[in-house]
């Protein structure tokens, strides 16, 4: 009974496999309707074309602010409250720490007065009060000679008539080459005093008091590097540093993001096999990633005639990345605003030379 069932059971079982193995062969092999596109994809508006991917950035490019002293950030004039703001060039965007050079600017403003005064009392030089006194010694010394003259003339002729010692007539006669000295010390004192300070202490003043000037002015200098502004009228496209944060002066990096978004440029990156059939100055269009209807004529600005390794990938699997671009940069007019920097458009430059056609390996 068993044995007849089991006759029974294992070719009904090896047929609803074959069955099943046919069903789903059939299954898997069938063709499959082909998916609609998300996004229509953008078409080249010329018959010959040379395309390429464009990045939108400002007119003055991304200007991306560092700080030319490290420290600790103190005031954000433009906070990431603001950003989108316009600001003329020249307005404060952040200020540094800047106690100790403002602590050191007023150090230096002390010693340019003292350096200053100084200069000043030796052009000054002599006083008015200083001058009476001194004529009064040359006058006093004057008399001093004529008395001591006097005694010596007298002395001389009792000397003469050996009324006086030889011993008191050359007392006398020293007495007056003293007194000679003294009136001429009084007289050259006098006159040094008249003729003012000496050029050379007025001349080490003078330095002094521009090296003063210098230090004063080198510490404004700092304290105004402390005080970051905006290089160019542009708005503000991004704002990376808060009050309290500390930052350093490595090249690089971007506290505050600035640019001029009134007029747009686009930077097409034209593939270097490309490049032969590109004419500068030919028309133009980029369309907007995601809606491809969205078209906008672009206008010619300058090519920049260095070719460069590709940066600016649009993340499509077939996409080279060992190439070399050369860089055209175009003028966007985008009134609708609905472009943004760092946006990726389709960039369409229209060529009078037709893509060199394939040959085979040999020929």
């Amino acid at each position: 009974m068993f044995k007849l069932l089991g006759n029974l059971f294992l070719p009904a079982a090896a047929a609803g496999m074959v069955s099943f193995a046919t069903y789903h062969v059939a299954w898997t092999s069938r063709e499959l309707p082909r998916p609609e596109p998300l996004v229509e994809p953008a078409r080249a508006p010329y018959s010959k074309t040379v395309a390429g991917s464009g990045l939108v950035e400002a007119r003055t490019e991304n200007i991306a602010i560092g700080s030319a002293l490290s420290g600790v950030i103190l005031e954000v004039y433009v906070p990431a409250e603001q950003v989108g703001k316009h600001v003329a060039a020249g307005a404060p965007l952040f200020r540094v720490d800047d106690r100790h050079l403002r602590a050191q600017l007023t150090l230096n403003e002390a010693n340019l007065a003292a350096a200053e005064a100084q200069l000043a009392k030796l052009e000054a030089a002599p006083r008015a009060e200083e001058l009476p006194p001194s004529e009064a010694r040359v006058r006093a010394a004057l008399a001093n000679v004529a008395l001591l003259k006097d005694k010596y003339q007298r002395t001389s002729k009792l000397v003469a008539r050996q009324a006086a010692t030889i011993e008191e007539g050359v007392e006398r006669k020293l007495a007056l080459e003293v007194g000679l000295q003294q009136l001429a010390q009084a007289r050259t004192e006098y006159a040094l005093l008249r003729a003012g300070s000496w050029a050379p202490d007025k001349a080490t003043a003078r330095a002094a008091v521009a090296q003063a000037r210098a230090q004063v002015e080198q510490a404004k200098t700092e304290v105004e590097r402390a005080l970051v502004r905006a290089p160019a009228d542009g708005d503000v496209l991004q704002v990376n540093v808060r009050a309290g944060e500390s930052v350093g002066t490595q090249p690089g990096q971007a506290l505050i993001v600035l640019g001029n978004v009134r007029t747009l440029h686009v930077r097409a990156d034209i593939d270097e096999d490309d490049i032969p059939r590109f004419r500068p100055g030919s028309p133009a269009r980029a369309s907007l990633r995601g809606d491809s209807r969205i078209v906008y004529p672009l206008r010619f600005v300058r090519v920049e005639p260095f070719v460069i390794p590709k940066k600016c990938l649009t993340g499509d699997n077939t996409e080279r990345v060992d190439t070399r671009v050369l860089q055209v940069i175009y003028e966007l007019d985008a009134a609708d605003k609905l472009v943004y920097v760092g946006q990726q458009l389709d960039v369409f430059i229209e060529s009078n030379v037709s893509p060199p056609a394939l040959t085979r390996y040999g020929q």
